[in-house]
Formats: C-alpha cells, sequence, structure tokens
C-alpha cells in the first residue's frame, strides 16, 4: 500500500458503482489486489456494496477471484448482501460456489437459505425450519423504527410473572408523557417505566425511550428457569445484545445479526437472516413468535414500575 492513498483506490473507496472512476484508478496503477485498511480488497467491497459492471472489471483483474479476506470470498460477500447480478458476475469470472468457508458454510449453500440460489440442492430440515421461522417474523414486525429502544425479549412466562419477579408497580399508561421522555436527566421515575406485552412463547418488556430494559439486572430477574435476550439500540453505538440463562447473565456486548466471523454454523445463518431486522433476532433467540409488533411500537398491555434498586 502506497502511503495514505489506501494502494491508489482513496477515490473510490465509497464509490465503488462507478465503472470510468475504478478503471481510472486501474489505468493509473492501482493495484486490484491491494489489501485496504479494512483488510479487504476492492473486489470484496465492490462484490457486496458496488455495481455489477465493477464487480466484473475487477474480478478479470485479480490474481485469484476467490482469494479469502477475514474468512470470506467475494462470492460470499455478494451473496450475504443479497447482490445477485454480483454473484453472477464473480461466477461468470470463475468464483467457486462450493467452496467451504465460515464454519463449512459455502456461498452457494447459504444461498439456498436467500430469495437467489446459486445452486441446485436445500438445506437440511432444521435449517429450513430457520428460515421459515425467520420469514414469518420479520414480516409479523416489519420494518421498525427503533433507535434508542432497550427490550428483553423473556421466554416461557408471561407479563403477570415478569412483573412478579421484578417486583414491578402496574402504572397507569399515561405514567411517562413526550415531555418526560424529552427531559435530560430523565427523571427515576421515567427511567423506571417501561412497556410489558405477552406474545406467544414468552413476553416482551420495552423501554422505547432508554436503556434500563436491557440492563442484565433485569435479566438475572427474569431468567431463572428459562432464557432471555435483551438489547439496546444505543444511538451511538449500535445495537448491543446481552443474553441470560437460568438467572445468569452469559453474553454481553454482543453484535447482533451482524456479518459473521467465524462461529457456528447456527450464527452464521441466523446472522444472515435477520441482518436487517435485530428486533427479529431477539424474538428469535429466546423463541418467542409475536404475530405483529405491537409488543415494540404499542399499545401494550401493561405499564409498569420498577423498584428503584441496581440493575
Amino acid at each position: 500500500m502506497r502511503g495514505g492513498d489506501h494502494g491508489g483506490w482513496a477515490d473510490v473507496l465509497r464509490s465503488w458503482g462507478d465503472l470510468e472512476r475504478v478503471r481510472a484508478c486501474l489505468d493509473a496503477g492501482a493495484d486490484p489486489d491491494v489489501v485496504l485498511y479494512d483488510l479487504t480488497r476492492p473486489l470484496d467491497m465492490a462484490a457486496g456494496w458496488g455495481s455489477t459492471e465493477v464487480v466484473a472489471e475487477l474480478a478479470a483483474r485479480v490474481r485469484d477471484v476467490d482469494a479469502m479476506a477475514l474468512g470470506r470470498t467475494a462470492l460470499w460477500r455478494a451473496v450475504y448482501n443479497n447482490r445477485p447480478d454480483n454473484a453472477r458476475a464473480l461466477l461468470a469470472a470463475g468464483a467457486d460456489p462450493s467452496r467451504p468457508m465460515m464454519a463449512g458454510w459455502s456461498p452457494g449453500r447459504l444461498s439456498l437459505a436467500g430469495p437467489h440460489p446459486l445452486i441446485a440442492g436445500a438445506l437440511s430440515a432444521s435449517e429450513q425450519a430457520v428460515v421459515e421461522e425467520a420469514h414469518h417474523l420479520t414480516a409479523a414486525l416489519g420494518r421498525l423504527q427503533y433507535e434508542g429502544m432497550s427490550l428483553v425479549c423473556v421466554a416461557g412466562i408471561d407479563v403477570a410473572e415478569a412483573v412478579r419477579r421484578l417486583d414491578a408497580e402496574v402504572v397507569p399508561a399515561d405514567s411517562v408523557t413526550p415531555d418526560d421522555m424529552a427531559t435530560w436527566p430523565m427523571s427515576s421515575n421515567t427511567e423506571l417505566t417501561m412497556w410489558a406485552t405477552d406474545v406467544p412463547g414468552g413476553c416482551v418488556i420495552a423501554q422505547p425511550w432508554s436503556y434500563i430494559a436491557s440492563m442484565p439486572g433485569i435479566s438475572t430477574r427474569l431468567s431463572p428457569g428459562t432464557k432471555c435476550y435483551g438489547m439496546y439500540a444505543n444511538p451511538k453505538g449500535g445495537d448491543q445484545g446481552s443474553t441470560s440463562l437460568d438467572g445468569a447473565l452469559t453474553g454481553s456486548d454482543l453484535g447482533i445479526a451482524m456479518d459473521p466471523f467465524e462461529g457456528d454454523a447456527e450464527d452464521v445463518l441466523t446472522s444472515y437472516l435477520y441482518r436487517h431486522n435485530t428486533i427479529a433476532y431477539c424474538c428469535a433467540w429466546a423463541g418467542l413468535r409475536p404475530g405483529d409488533a405491537r409488543a415494540f411500537v404499542g399499545p401494550p398491555d401493561m405499564w409498569l414500575r420498577l423498584p428503584d434498586v441496581d440493575y
């Protein structure tokens, strides 16, 4: 890489759809095989976010169209990002859809879980069930606006039991007003007030205006004999998840449905299926099956206020 110019690609790091600009960089001597600042090559970037014309141009210039970056090939990135035209351009350039990577998932096999399969074949019955459940949840919840929301999805208990486990007080629906939510710092009453809604498989505790519903002390109180998935949609830091099993915190600061690195096969499949719907992932992890988005947009079954203790 030449100094700070990203191997000659500085002009197109955010413009992988501009064929003329890409060709100008190549003609000026930019290396199509250079490793960029995020450890990927230009072809990897274009496969996921660029135009088919740019993908075809770069695929014709690289030494190995199936070179691996961060455990996956450019074809994987095209499949994962649902860019079927880019995937076809890579196949035409010789990319291998059957090459195993990412815990054994090849690009071709992963494509069987999406709308544009590259190969003939079928997923296992259990994998297909995961796909169908993802389709159900994402359709039921739709596209939610949830920045700043915190929630915990609790398996196997209803709202009444959640209230008991939290030693919470049921309060009127107007206990928190828009003015309360907009006041900073929030009062303790506002921070400790949240929604609760029964859904098939368990219940959801949600708080659209603060992070408290995702706190470990909430999940550990709710999860004895069962499990919880907590989430805070941090406006500054992105979605942050946590898991609790049988009263103990088992995972924290988890990236939710993010582009996977090497992990187990289930994580690869679910990260692909839920990459645009964090809340659906939280429900799926806890085994909840809401038929609509009411638990997250209201009106809830109940409003509750937690006791003022350390969470």
